[in-house]
């Protein structure tokens, strides 16, 4: 199992939805608001690293109101 760290910039005010939107989402931990150079941190989960890409690019990114993300997996060292 791949964890990662998504996070998130959103359209102004978009943050709120954006985050409850992507808390439905299959594979998805967490997503909560915050504040700081990003609007929306996200705990998702996949079986590999490609999964967790497919994830990203056609799921997340697809919300309404997302104008860019990072990914960042865990790992352990």
């Amino acid at each position: 199992m791949v964890q990662a760290y998504i996070l998130i910039q959103t359209d102004v005010g978009k943050a709120s939805t954006v985050a409850e939107t992507i808390c439905e989402l299959p594979g998805v931990m967490q997503a909560e608001d915050v504040t700081g150079p990003y609007d929306v941190i996200v705990r998702a989960q996949a079986e590999t690293v490609d999964d967790l890409g497919r994830m990203v690019v056609a799921k997340i990114q697809q919300v309404d109101g997302i104008t860019r993300t990072l990914t960042c997996p865990v790992v352990h060292l």
